[in-house]
């Protein structure tokens, strides 16, 4: 390459981030900032925007090294709700955990676990109003499960089997259930935001009294449709919530190609002008308390709020990723915000009302829910195996009425199937 420097003018650089661990690296955490919980300010709801910008490079906390609620963001629930919390997140890893071994043998083309990541999906889902409406990713099946959608169904859509109420149109995990106010998960990254906020808008427009709330990951941010939607929630002061998740990786690039070597990515609400929270995203209590303060905000009309969930991608970004390809083997045990689980299980035990026995029994029996709803689900198929909707629903649900070129096109497409496949029966 030629060089085109002039003078004594130094030649420029390209700067090309770089994770700091590779495979087989010591890994050292140190470069992490970790304040101490309960040292965090909590403005008030409705306070102006800029009051929350502080809030933006620090990290709110709530439970500390003794696994105590301590600090002004304590939402201090009460311990049926905190079990609640518990059995919820542990549910969500006991059915991710079977779903992946069901990948495995081949029941179903693909999944993607949400380990370590629990608290973001299932603590804002309980701080939320249950008719809210949320607009997720593709790792919030805790939504779905703390909103008691049958486990069953779930199955049903992964196997893409006959009784999948999606008709095997999408991706396994790409949930959609209206009737729980949960949004088609898209595989088409950040198109969830400027959806959430069209529909916050419609909400205040009508006069409704129900808010928005949506996810993505913290590489999604450096989509158009992230800076569009932020753009028409602060210019219409939209009742929604933007929930960044950055888990540090967006498969194998690591956060530094989204913008993480330069500020946080709750910083981004500073230059809109909006309210912004950055918490931790592996402290349950304070992932609650965060959602809440954001959803009464957007409520009582204060707009919207951007929480940045500082979490950790503890496997790999699906079962089609091998993580130690391209990060240390180190990062998952060394992570120094530790485990969404078991902070709250301790945090329980410390208060007297949980035990390291009544932890064990619950997550056998979640186990064995886990595995009944799947043996229930399986009874109508799974991958490959015959047992999906029937031949001419590919042709249905776009138009109200069927036009005449595709009626033709259906009945030519079951008619070589049955000159194909003679001992086929359309059920």
């Amino acid at each position: 390459m030629t060089s085109n420097a002039r003078g004594n003018l130094p030649p420029l650089s390209l700067h090309v981030p770089e994770p700091k661990f590779r495979p087989g690296d010591a890994v050292d955490y140190s470069h992490i900032a970790i304040p101490a919980a309960g040292a965090q300010a909590r403005p008030d709801e409705g306070c102006v925007a800029a009051e929350t910008h502080p809030l933006c490079l620090d990290m709110v906390r709530v439970l500390d090294e003794d696994h105590r609620a301590i600090g002004p963001w304590d939402p201090k629930l009460d311990a049926d709700t905190l079990r609640r919390m518990l059995r919820t997140m542990a549910l969500t890893r006991a059915f991710d955990d079977r779903m992946y071994r069901g990948q495995r043998q081949g029941k179903t083309s693909f999944y993607m676990k949400c380990t370590g990541e629990e608290a973001t999906s299932v603590a804002p889902a309980m701080a939320l109003a249950d008719d809210d409406m949320v607009f997720p990713s593709y790792r919030q099946q805790g939504i779905l499960i703390s909103r008691g959608y049958p486990l069953v169904e779930m199955v049903n859509q992964i196997y893409s089997n006959r009784a999948d109420k999606l008709k095997g149109r999408q991706l396994p995990i790409m949930y959609s259930a209206r009737d729980y106010s949960f949004f088609t998960i898209s595989g088409n990254l950040a198109t969830q935001y400027p959806q959430a906020v069209g529909w916050a808008m419609a909400s205040a427009i009508k006069g409704d009294s129900r808010i928005a709330a949506t996810w993505i990951g913290e590489g999604s941010t450096a989509e158009g449709d992230f800076h569009a939607a932020m753009t028409f929630a602060a210019v219409y002061n939209a009742p929604v919530i933007f929930n960044v998740v950055n888990n540090q990786w967006a498969i194998s690039s690591f956060s530094g190609f989204a913008g993480a070597e330069r500020t946080t990515f709750a910083a981004r609400a500073i230059g809109y002008g909006i309210a912004g929270i950055r918490v931790d995203g592996n402290d349950p209590l304070a992932v609650y308390a965060a959602t809440r303060w954001a959803a009464d905000r957007a409520r009582s009309n204060g707009g919207p709020t951007l929480i940045e969930h500082f979490t950790y991608r503890a496997e790999g970004h699906s079962t089609s990723d091998d993580p130690g390809q391209y990060r240390s083997a180190q990062e998952r045990e060394e992570w120094p915000l530790g485990d969404p689980i078991m902070r709250l299980k301790r945090h329980l035990i410390a208060l007297g009302e949980w035990s390291d026995e009544q932890h064990d029994a619950m997550d056998r029996e979640l186990m064995d829910h886990v595995k009944a709803a799947t043996k229930e689900a399986e009874k109508n198929g799974i991958l490959g195996h015959g047992l999906h909707h029937p031949f001419h629903t590919m042709f249905e649900d776009v138009f109200e009425e069927l036009p005449w070129h595709l009626k033709e096109q259906s009945e030519q497409a079951i008619r070589e199937r049955r000159i194909k496949w003679p001992e086929w029966k359309e059920s």
